[in-house]
């Protein structure tokens, strides 16, 4: 008898899961083989239902295989493999997705803290690396607090209050910038950077503000971070007028915008300059103000001034080995000219000691002489 008309009469339940099939007994099935006669009540065309063993052996109950834990087996490899793996490109339907598995082995907690694991497209392959996470990032910041009011501003901040153009800002968001600014370079100033006022040109256009000059400047081991403050925009589907339409037709250079654009209370600070680490710009979040991330501002500023430093050091450096190995080079020419010339001369007295004399016989000396 089949599982399929085992399973119609309520005998048994069959089930599929992860590619396996599995048979159980229902309580129907049990009543019926405990019968006395061994043989229950069957409908005219059907077989007599299977002992237990032949059930078990024609439907066995298989168990799942266990899951593959491809986070252990990657990290497993990267250990075995000085933390650097490059996974050949495979195309179709079973090829691997590295992008997904290093994405879920990130989520999964199993990464030491102090590392990271990074992930990317080359030409000899999929490369994954496992690297050590930079101290700066470990390190824990000190929050900077904003002030609630401009009671004693900043000369910078007293000079930002004082332009026409508001800083290109709106009303509801230029109190709030010149807070923020006033928390910054304090706090710079405590590290013992500097901070100046940035160029005072007109307020550019929107197309054109990111690329305005900065609103100050941070100066920390020569190095100078310029800061612009710019107000995010929210932008709308932009719904065209009739007079739009008209002149949209009568003149084909015009062009109707596709977006309205109306100004938000969120500021973004754009930082130039310098070697990036964090990054280069930092903006409101709704789960992060930018109040929250003034110290990453700061933490950037100094990692730029160190990042010059070495930087200078190590050109000095350069150049020091530089005239070094000039002088180095002069020495052994100098050397290597004396050498040499020594050595013609020792060559040049040796050959002249070693040629013959010419002296003549005692027969030419009497044919040459003056007779009597």
């Amino acid at each position: 008898m089949s599982a399929q008309a085992l399973q119609c009469r309520g005998l048994i339940k069959v089930t599929k899961r992860r590619g396996y099939w599995n048979a159980e007994l229902t309580e129907k099935g049990r009543q019926y083989l405990a019968a006395d006669t061994g043989i229950g009540p069957r409908d005219h065309d059907a077989e007599a239902p299977e002992a237990p063993e032949d059930l078990a052996t024609r439907h066995p109950q298989t168990t799942p295989k266990t899951r593959t834990n491809y986070t252990n087996q990657l990290l497993e490899e990267l250990t075995a493999n000085n933390n650097r793996l490059v996974k050949a490109n495979e195309s179709g339907p079973h090829a691997v997705n590295w992008a997904s598995r290093i994405s879920a082995a990130r989520q999964s907690g199993k990464i030491p803290h102090s590392q990271e694991l990074r992930g990317k497209q080359t030409y000899s392959g999929y490369e994954i690396k496992l690297v050590d996470i930079p101290a700066w990032r470990l390190t824990e910041l000190t929050p900077i607090t904003v002030p609630a009011r401009l009671t004693k501003p900043h000369a910078v901040v007293a000079a930002l209050q004082k332009r026409p153009q508001g800083m290109g800002l709106t009303k509801s968001v230029h109190n709030r910038a010149l807070r923020l600014i006033q928390a910054l370079v304090t706090a710079a100033e405590s590290k013992g950077h500097t901070t100046a006022l940035g160029p005072t040109p007109d307020t550019p256009p929107p197309r054109h503000r990111r690329q305005a000059p900065p609103h100050f400047t941070i100066t920390a081991q020569d190095e100078s971070v310029h800061i612009l403050v710019l107000q995010e925009h929210d932008h709308s589907k932009h719904i065209p007028t009739d007079k739009e339409r008209a002149d949209a037709t009568k003149h084909t250079w015009m062009r109707i915008p596709r977006f309205d654009y109306t100004p938000a209370n969120r500021l973004r600070f754009i930082l130039r300059g310098g070697t990036p680490h964090r990054g280069t710009e930092w903006a409101d979040l709704d789960s992060r103000p930018l109040e929250d991330q003034l110290p990453e501002i700061i933490q950037e500023v100094n990692l730029r001034g160190e990042a010059a430093e070495r930087n200078h050091r190590a050109e000095a450096q350069a150049e020091e080995a530089a005239l070094q190995y000039q002088e180095n080079a002069r020495r052994n020419a100098h050397a290597a000219y004396t050498h040499a010339y020594r050595v013609k001369r020792l060559e040049e007295q040796t050959a002249t000691w070693q040629k013959p004399s010419v002296c003549p016989s005692t027969s030419q000396r009497y044919a040459n002489a003056p007779h009597p």
